[in-house]
């Protein structure tokens, strides 16, 4: 039988793809910014620059966020956890997963 087959290698292979997407999304970001320049290499418009600059380092940190929660979602899956209500300890549906792979609980927080 094929380790992959199993509800932890699915779960496995699905967190590493989003992991490998999101990723590349920090690269793909970091790559434009510093295509475009810090904030003190721009010019023109103050505000507009340092709006830009805000909502670079947002969603560097969403995105840095998600990241961890997957890396958190892999370890429950290599402890045997993923997939377990961290409240209750009932299964999480499974409509749920696949919704939002890195679920920790059956009710969104």
């Amino acid at each position: 039988m094929d380790p992959n087959d199993t509800a932890e290698g699915v779960a496995r292979a699905r967190l590493n793809n989003e992991k490998q997407r999101l990723e590349k999304l920090l690269r793909t970001l970091k790559h434009e910014h510093i295509e475009d320049g810090p904030i003190h290499q721009l010019g023109g418009d103050a505000a507009a620059d340092t709006t830009n600059e805000a909502t670079y380092l947002g969603v560097r940190q969403d995105l840095q966020q998600q990241v961890k929660d997957v890396d958190a979602a892999l370890k429950r899956v290599d402890e045997g956890t993923y997939g377990i209500d961290e409240l209750t300890g009932e299964p999480i549906d499974p409509a749920r997963l696949e919704a939002e792979p890195t679920a920790r609980t059956n009710v969104p927080r």
